[in-house]
């Protein structure tokens, strides 16, 4: 009787986890040094998902508040996480390690880096398929910014035009948030 118990209850868990919708968390990506890492490492945290270009007219005002925005609310309770992308323009064409020396070198960049990937198409990265598709927005070029809820839901999208210092309330509003529920839960 026990064992059947604890069976049933064990099909009730699996079937309740299956039925969980897919976010983004639930992807792996690799990382800048060529690592697979789960995305799920940063469930829990707020994070703003940027498909980032060395060579860009966007690049040096972008990697500069992105660095600031990071070293500002970062890292317990937020991230950046940085997708190099040559789709467009043909703005990030070096290697993996170029580009992180880049950014490591110019901008002090301290956020978490991804290897490069596309952002759209065909064959697009399945995490940035995802964000794509719950947003309604496909990048059309480089820096646009994906905010990420701690449960792994987009909940906004901006396009390169609209700088980090714009959206910079709406992301301190959401870590704002996720701090105050973290106090509450203790």
């Amino acid at each position: 009787m026990v064992a059947a118990l604890a069976a049933a209850w064990l099909l009730l868990a699996a079937a309740a986890f299956a039925q969980r919708e897919q976010d983004f968390y639930d992807f792996k990506a690799v990382n800048i040094r060529g690592k697979l890492v789960s995305l799920e490492k940063y469930r829990g945290s707020v994070s703003l998902v940027v498909n980032v270009a060395s060579q860009c007219g966007f690049t040096d005002q972008h990697y500069r508040d992105l660095q600031q925005l990071q070293r500002d609310l970062g890292p317990h309770h937020f991230n950046v996480l940085a997708f190099p992308c040559n789709q467009f323009g043909q703005q990030e064409p070096d290697s993996n390690k170029e580009i992180e020396s880049f950014a490591r070198r110019t901008y002090s960049v301290s956020f978490p880096m991804f290897s490069k990937i596309s952002v759209t198409g065909a064959g697009a990265h399945p995490a940035f398929k995802y964000l794509t598709q719950t947003s309604g927005k496909d990048p059309t070029w480089n820096f646009w910014k994906y905010l990420v809820a701690p449960d792994g839901k987009v909940v906004g999208a901006w396009d390169p035009t609209v700088s980090v210092e714009e959206i910079r309330p709406q992301i301190t509003a959401l870590v704002r948030k996720l701090i105050l529920k973290k106090r509450e839960d203790l």
